[in-house]
């Protein structure tokens, strides 16, 4: 197995390889076009977005700038997603975004980790492992997804929050690291927040 197929299967591999370099920096240059637009240059932006992508559904949105390692062709993303600004995706492994998902600004989604053993982090060597955010979850500002996460569908994330661990669906998860707070009820059908009823 070369250091490529190491990189795409979860196991330590050396990113510095001049093979993974020249891939990286070629991704890289749609990006930087991308976060380049101007806001008015709507349908620039929509061109770009599919090439840049690992595979990308209708009718999504990602305000610039975006960061991404690989500039997003690692992350396979669903319909009709939403990202605000300042979104980070660490996407040296692959990251799988479900449709109708809303990023809050400043969310970071990593795959990318480093062996604990210093010797090895010495060498640079790193291991990605990725990423399932299901469909309909909302990601709250400043969160950060961490390597080998799963998020359940229907899912909200608190602001803020550090997601070490697998969440189911359905819930309402916050915190430092991040826990399941409550699930969504049919208190979620009456208030929209807090105490605040929703309209008929």
């Amino acid at each position: 197995m070369d250091n490529h197929e190491r990189m795409l299967t979860g196991r330590v591999y050396d990113p510095n390889e001049a093979r993974i370099l020249a891939e990286q920096a070629q991704a890289l240059e749609l990006l930087y076009d991308y976060n380049s637009t101007r806001p008015s240059q709507q349908d620039e932006r929509a061109r770009l977005l599919p090439l840049m992508f690992g595979s990308l559904g209708k009718d999504c949105y990602f305000e610039a700038p975006m960061h991404a390692n690989w500039g997003g062709r690692h992350v396979f993303v669903g319909d009709s997603v939403y990202a605000n600004f300042n979104l980070t995706l660490v996407d040296d492994g692959d990251i799988y975004i479900g449709s109708n998902t809303m990023f809050g600004p400043n969310v970071v989604v990593a795959t990318a980790g480093h062996p604990i053993l210093p010797e090895l982090r010495a060498r640079g060597l790193q291991y990605n492992l990725p990423v399932h955010i299901g469909s309909n979850v909302w990601i709250g500002g400043g969160a950060q997804i961490m390597p080998g996460v799963t998020i359940g569908d229907d899912t909200v994330i608190g602001a803020g929050s550090v997601v070490t661990r697998d969440l189911p669906s359905g819930v309402v998860a916050v915190g430092v690291p991040c826990r399941v707070l409550r699930q969504i009820s049919d208190h979620d059908r009456e208030f929209y927040w807090q105490n605040r009823r929703l309209d008929d």
